[in-house]
């Protein structure tokens, strides 16, 4: 009996021996387990946060285009413009980049972003894509200085913009090479649409032309200091300037458009922008159109202003001439030719001899602004002339009458008095 209670008290015991060690063995599996799934979801969330910050790019706001026309404005100016042309920095999440060297050609043959950078000799950004692509270059420092080829060479693409996010020079020191039938007379040269932009200084400097665009050129920020044998920008079809700071000095003009093949485009459009300009022979030059909605101008030049049709809505315009200040004149079939000043603020200060301070081949009109002339001849027009507002000064001396080809004020020859009144032949 004794020998049966000891054999079951061994065996309690033995069970109870069992279940606490089944218990901590299940015990530390499910610790084990718990601390794994942990682990597991500390890494997940780890992962998903490099992920997220691989992938997150700030946006900049987007840009509104404000342009309030003239109500006689020659040019339909509302669209000329798009939000992305006015937004002055890039998108360079995935962007490629590339550092230039000496003698290398970058083909670019894809839409995208690029950013350049670097410093090197006879080296070319060369694009050649698809007839709807649109390129961004981002110059982040670039300074290329070439012997006879463009810098920035577009071949083909839908539209080119060249953003300047650091400073940056491109130069042309020799005489410049053909492609082929194309004359690539520019050290940024396209034969598509091309925008300028950005925040930083581009310096040019090119024994010919600065930039060329054989399309429209647009420019809606940015400053540009350009040195150029012949001229400063040049745009076939159009010139068009939202914003920016120019100081150019030119063989030729300082901005040129005109278009051979069509004489409505060859126009040129400034909203707004500071310009220091100094030329051999024109400021500014358009074939058709040169309209003027604002900005502060200073142009050094034979003749300041020239288009076949000049019209001033607005701005701050200074010019200093040796022979005409602003004048109008036939280079368009398309457009009458006529100045036309309906407000800003205008100074022409004209050198010796047979000079014109405001010279049109056709009508004259003022409706609004300032004008103060000194000159020994004001006004030349060879249509009629309406003068309904404004203030206009003649050395020193308001006037209350717009007479042709007056030496001085207070009417002359053929002079007709009145705002709206008509001068007939005669010199002012």
């Amino acid at each position: 009996m004794n020998n049966m209670k000891k054999y079951i008290s061994a065996l309690l015991a033995i069970t109870v021996l069992l279940t606490f060690a089944g218990c901590s063995k299940s015990t530390q599996t499910a610790e084990f387990e718990n601390n794994e799934t942990q682990q597991t979801e500390t890494e997940t969330q780890q992962t998903s946060t490099e992920t997220a910050t691989e992938t997150t790019v700030t946006e900049e706001p987007e840009v509104e285009v404000n342009i309030v026309a003239s109500q006689y404005s020659v040019l339909d100016v509302t669209d000329l413009f798009s939000k992305r042309d006015v937004k002055q920095t890039a998108d360079t999440s995935d962007a490629k980049k590339y550092t230039v060297a000496d003698g290398q050609t970058i083909t670019i043959t894809e839409e995208g972003v690029y950013v350049l950078t670097g410093t090197a000799s006879n080296a070319q950004i060369f694009v050649n894509a698809d007839e709807n692509a649109k390129v961004q270059l981002v110059l982040q420092g670039l300074n290329v200085t070439n012997d006879s080829t463009p810098v920035i060479y577009v071949k083909s693409a839908d539209k080119v913009f060249v953003t300047t996010s650091a400073d940056s020079t491109l130069a042309v020191t020799g005489s410049f090479t053909a492609d082929g039938d194309t004359n690539t007379d520019g050290v940024i040269f396209s034969k598509e649409d091309l925008v300028l932009n950005g925040t930083a200084t581009l310096t040019i400097k090119s024994s010919e032309n600065g930039v060329v665009s054989k399309d429209d050129l647009k420019v809606t920020g940015g400053t540009y200091v350009i040195t150029a044998g012949n001229h400063g920008l040049q745009g076939k079809d159009s010139i068009l300037v939202y914003d920016g700071n120019f100081t150019i000095k030119a063989g030729k003009d300082g901005l040129h458009s005109g278009n051979d093949d069509d004489d409505k485009k060859g126009y040129i459009y400034i909203y707004d922008g500071s310009f220091s300009i100094n030329a051999s022979s024109d400021g500014i030059e358009a074939g058709s159109v040169l309209q003027i909605d604002g900005g502060k101008l200073d142009i050094n030049a034979a003749e300041g202003l020239e288009a076949t049709y000049v019209q001033v809505n607005g701005g701050d315009i200074t010019i200093k001439a040796s022979d005409d200040g602003i004048n109008a004149s036939v280079n368009s079939y398309s457009y009458d030719v006529v100045i036309e000043i309906n407000g800003g603020n205008i100074t022409i200060n004209m050198g010796q001899g047979d000079t014109d301070a405001v010279d049109s081949n056709g009508n004259l009109i003022i409706r609004g602004g300032n004008i103060d002339i000194t000159a020994q001849f004001a006004f030349d027009f060879d249509g009629s002339v309406s003068f309904t507002g404004g203030t206009v000064y003649v050395n020193g001396q308001q006037v209350t009458s717009i007479s042709n080809s007056m030496m001085g004020p207070g009417g002359g020859p053929g002079g007709q008095g009145g705002p709206g009144g008509q001068g007939g032949p005669g010199r002012w």
